[in-house]
This record gives C-alpha cells, structure tokens and sequence, in this order.
C-alpha cells in the first residue's frame, strides 16, 4: 500500500456566491512568505499545529479553533514543529464578511467558540460532499453570521419584519423556484433580508431548513415523473437536479431506494407482493 504524500493540495471553487476558493493541504516543509489576499481567509488546522504572523503580531494555532485572516493584511505561515499540520480553508468575498470589520479580526483572529468552529465545519462538509448550493450558501449563512458576531457586528439598523412572515414569503419563492436554482443571496436581495435570518426565520417556521425543503418538493415531482415513464437522466435535469447521479443520492435517502427500483418494481419490490385486487398498499411513508 502506497504511503500518503508528505505533503499535497487540494483547491477548487463551488458554484456558491461568496466562496472564491476552497483550499485543502497537508504541509511540512512548506513555509508560506509574507504576502496578502484579497479575499478573508477562514481556516481550520485539523492536524498539526501553525505558527504565523499577522501584521507585527506573533500568532499560532493549534487544536479546535476557527481563525480569520483579513484581506489586504500581511501574513506568513509555517508549521509549528517537525510533524507538520493538515488544514482547510475557505476564501470569501466582502460579500460575505464585509471589509470594515479587518481591524477587528487584526486583534482577534482566532476562535475556539464551540458554534463557529461547528457552523465552519458544517459548511466544509457540504462542500466536500458536493451537497446542493442552497445547503452550502445556507451552511455559509449561519457559519458568517457567527463570524460578524464574534468580530463584534451589529445588526442593520431599522425595523425587524416578523420571522413568520419573512419564513411564508421565503417558502413561496422557493416554491416558484424549485427546480431551478435560487441563491440566499438572490432571495435575500428579493425579501430584504439577510441570508443566515431568512436560514432561522425558514427553520423555526417549519421546522426544515431551506434547502432541504427543496430537495423534498424536487423529489416529490421526480417520483410522478418517473411514474409517468419518463427515463431517469431526463427526469433529474427536469426537477433540478445536476444529473443523475445526483438525484439517485437524494432520491435514495428520502424514498429508500434508487429511482431505478422504484420503477422496475413499484409494488412487487414490497415485502409480501402485489396486494389483493380492490384492496391498496398504504403509502410506504
């Protein structure tokens, strides 16, 4: 079996607003120069331990912590001792976390706050398992309003519209736009609100989070369509879906099975067979 490399990247960028780069790597030898970004570098160390300087200032992380570099600000990077460390980053836009808060995250760039460590986790996994862009930018929401608040945020001012009612008119957008794709970003600019208060505003309403409501009515459409005999591939670019592969993993997890049986065998596949005549199957649910 071949040994892992010593050390080894990863980088790409998802189709989410807000995120310019999703960084992975493994260092040991690597030591970063002086040098800027212009988007905010929020990392998590996962082995290892980093020593760093931001500005003038000795820093280094180790062990459960979020840290927040700004943009435009001098930096370096090198592992702490001869083990080296294994990290994950997310690069993000001022969209994301506005450039008027880089003095605050100067003085407190790292977090070991148990919420954002969580909130940062969450959206890295979404990302590593290819999720929908509506649970990675909703993942991104709460993880960036935690970041604002550690960095000492305010609200906007002027009056808060009801939660019910913003959560009501989210659900309607995203009723109009299930099987097309719809950002936070895009509802947010339609209902003048935050992405991460529309996420909580949804949630406590209903009970399911956004995305996963419209992953629920996508797979409902795809189950009359493929009962109506339209070929699987079709029936995944048709709800929304990237491909097939893609709704076969959702399909599976909120039907039970693959689109693929639940076609070829609609009743025979259920324990006992075809149900007498005149009498009918209740719903699998």
């Amino acid at each position: 079996m071949a040994e892992a490399p010593r050390e080894w990247v990863r980088a790409w960028r998802p189709a989410v607003p807000g995120v310019r780069e999703v960084f992975h790597a493994r260092f040991v030898d690597h030591v970063y120069p002086p040098h800027t970004h212009e988007a905010w570098t929020v990392f998590l160390v996962d082995e290892g331990a980093v020593r760093y300087d931001l500005e003038t200032k000795h820093r280094g992380v180790a062990g459960r912590r979020v840290t927040l570099l700004p943009p435009h600000v001098v930096h370096d990077g090198r592992a702490a001792n001869a083990v080296g460390y294994r990290k994950r980053v997310l690069y993000l836009d001022a969209e994301v976390l506005p450039e008027r808060l880089i003095g605050a995250s100067v003085d407190r760039p790292d977090t070991e706050d148990p919420s954002i460590v969580d909130s940062v986790a969450r959206v890295h996994r979404a990302v590593e398992e290819r999720s929908d862009p509506l649970e990675i930018e909703s993942a991104l929401a709460i993880a960036a309003e935690r970041l604002l608040h550690h960095l000492g945020a305010r609200g906007s001012a002027g009056p808060v519209r009801p939660s019910n009612e913003i959560a009501g008119e989210l659900r309607e957008l995203l009723d109009e736009h299930r099987f097309d794709r719809i950002t936070l970003a895009d509802a947010g600019r339609t209902l003048h609100a935050p992405p991460g208060h529309l996420v909580r505003s949804f949630t406590r309403a209903f009970g399911i989070a956004p995305h996963r409501y419209v992953i629920g009515r996508r797979i409902d459409a795809a189950r009359a369509l493929l009962l109506e005999g339209e070929p699987i591939a079709d029936v995944a670019v048709a709800v929304g879906f990237h491909d097939q592969a893609h709704l076969t993993r959702h399909f599976r997890r909120h039907v039970g099975t693959t689109p693929g049986r639940f076609v070829a065998s609609p009743v025979d596949a259920l324990e006992g067979g075809p149900p007498p005549e005149g009498q009918f199957r209740s719903d699998p649910h």
